[in-house]
């Protein structure tokens, strides 16, 4: 007995130890491989959220960290983590390993207020309410069939906002034939008047003084959305200190919900005031659909209104202020490389002609402007880091453990600007699109070296027709016009803080026609 006993007594020692080295190696693994790098420079409790609020862009700072610590690593925002990722092929593991559990938003302040608590489709959870929306959105607006037949509302506005340039020569041309224009305002009325005829049969030019005035309020109101939209608060970081609203961007905030709120409230309300008085009335735009296939019934907690109202918005903020900025910078980065705007332009006068307007079934042999697009797609994307997404779960990343709850950025900026991709990354060198190595890369998000609309199943739904957009408008603009800078001065270059990057200050540019008399008048 006292033998059994003590092998008993052995085995459970040996058992033990074993146990103890088990988790002992465990440990030592979790120790080697739990956490990404994370950069020196934390403060106490608020953690790195000076790279949010610092003086230089985040995603500079980032990119900085990046050099230093590696493609991922992780920096705290008070109590939350954020993995950063700057590298195609670590974007690539995670999309196609783990995107169905990386496709949740977090709910920091301002999506939780502009994104009216997860009833915009942008900033709501992933789910049946987020596939439905995104599922009426795809179908009855973006859709490359919806676009098509759509077209003439985009061929309408551009041909006015070409006809307004024209008369301001006409009337304020200097002694050397050239009229002083503020590109990004024309940009920007050109892009909102597209999108309020296509979400709710509206012009931001055109109406009454009153109508005037509620169209240009409504065009900053975006871009101050846009502007928020961008920022992480104080209570981001540490959420008990919510009550203190220290800055008083909550109330901000809220006072640009109430604004838009108003403006599409008021829209809604027309639209079925004119319903109510004829029910055969032909559906004409977004909204007249919306209010048909969205019922009273309340869907994941929103009503009806709230719904429709979210969804309108976010598709007018999304579709005018990123287009405009996308249009802005090809245009400041072709002023500032000359011999590439002028090789845009002798393919256009080869393709299309001086005796004619540029129309949509010329883009495709336009090949030099294409290249053109895509090159400011990868150095001047609308947004230089993604909108964040959270972690479902848990999951291991490049060997890391990547807890469930953490944030996730993609530094977009630097994964587009990485060397060992792109040779001369920070030069503008459309020509690159044209040779063998990167001439089939598409911006549709499944080439994860050029993702300027995100990727995976929550990349930007409006690429369609952002492209259309870009393409046509570029091409006719500088079709019709010889353009240049007020003294042959370099564009300023330097970018905005918010979601969307825009421009920081105007873009004015000595304007000149270019085509024959006939086509000018």
């Amino acid at each position: 007995m006292d033998l059994f006993h003590m092998q008993d007594s052995y085995a459970l020692i040996v058992a033990t130890f074993t146990i103890i080295l088990v988790i002992y190696y465990l440990s030592f693994l979790n120790r080697t491989t739990i956490n990404p790098p994370e950069p020196s420079g934390a403060w106490p409790i608020i953690g790195h959220f000076k790279v949010f609020n610092g003086s230089d862009l985040p995603h500079i700072t980032l990119s900085s960290m990046a050099d230093r610590y590696g493609p991922i690593f992780t920096i705290r925002l008070g109590i939350h983590k954020v993995l950063v990722v700057s590298n195609s092929e670590m974007v690539k593991d995670i999309i196609t390993t783990h995107d169905l559990i990386a496709l949740d938003r977090p709910n920091y302040t301002a999506a939780k207020i502009l994104g009216r608590n997860g009833a915009s489709f942008s900033f709501t959870s992933y789910g049946p309410y987020w596939r439905g929306i995104r599922k009426i959105i795809s179908q009855e607006l973006l859709s490359n069939s919806r676009l098509e037949k759509l077209m003439h509302i985009q061929v309408f506005e551009l041909e006015k906002s070409i006809t307004s340039i024209h008369e301001l020569w006409r009337e304020k041309r200097d002694g050397q034939g050239k009229v002083l224009v503020e590109m990004k305002k024309w940009f920007g009325e050109l892009n909102m008047n597209i999108m309020l005829r296509l979400i709710a049969g509206k012009r931001y030019t055109g109406g009454d003084d009153e109508d005037q005035e509620e169209m240009m309020s409504c065009r900053e109101t975006i871009r101050v959305w846009f502007h928020y939209l961008g920022q992480f608060l104080v209570e981001d970081a540490l959420p008990f200190l919510g009550w203190l609203d220290l800055g008083g961007y909550k109330k901000k905030m809220k006072g640009v919900v109430r604004e838009l709120d108003s403006m599409v409230g008021k829209w809604l309300e027309e639209h079925r005031r004119q319903r109510s008085f004829d029910t055969a009335k032909e559906v004409n735009d977004f909204m007249d659909m919306m209010s048909q296939v969205i019922e009273d019934d309340e869907a994941a907690g929103y009503d009806a209104d709230t719904i429709i109202k979210a969804t309108c918005e976010t598709l007018l903020a999304g579709g005018s202020d990123t287009i405009t900025v996308m249009l802005t910078w090809v245009l400041s980065l072709l002023l500032n490389n000359r011999y590439v705007l002028m090789k845009a332009q002798e393919e256009l006068d080869t393709q299309v002609g001086k005796d004619r307007q540029v129309n949509e079934s010329d883009v495709k042999n336009l090949v030099y402007l294409q290249a053109i697009v895509k090159e400011t797609f990868r150095l001047y994307p609308a947004a230089f880091l993604n909108s964040p997404r959270t972690f479902a779960k848990d999951c291991t990343i490049a060997g890391y453990h990547i807890p469930k709850g953490t944030w996730l950025l993609i530094n977009i900026w630097k994964v587009h600007r990485d060397p060992n991709i792109w040779s001369d990354p920070c030069e503008f060198r459309p020509e690159r699109f044209l040779s063998s190595k990167h001439v089939g890369l598409d911006v549709k998000g499944g080439n994860f070296e050029l993702i300027p609309f995100g990727t995976g199943r929550r990349r930007c739904p409006g690429i369609g027709l952002a492209d259309q957009t870009l393409h046509i408008v570029l091409a006719t603009l500088l079709h019709n016009f010889d353009m240049s800078t007020p003294n042959g001065d370099p564009v300023d270059m330097r970018a905005s803080a918010g979601l969307s990057n825009a421009k920081a200050t105007p873009l004015e540019v000595l304007v000149s026609p270019r085509l024959n008399a006939t086509l000018d008048a």
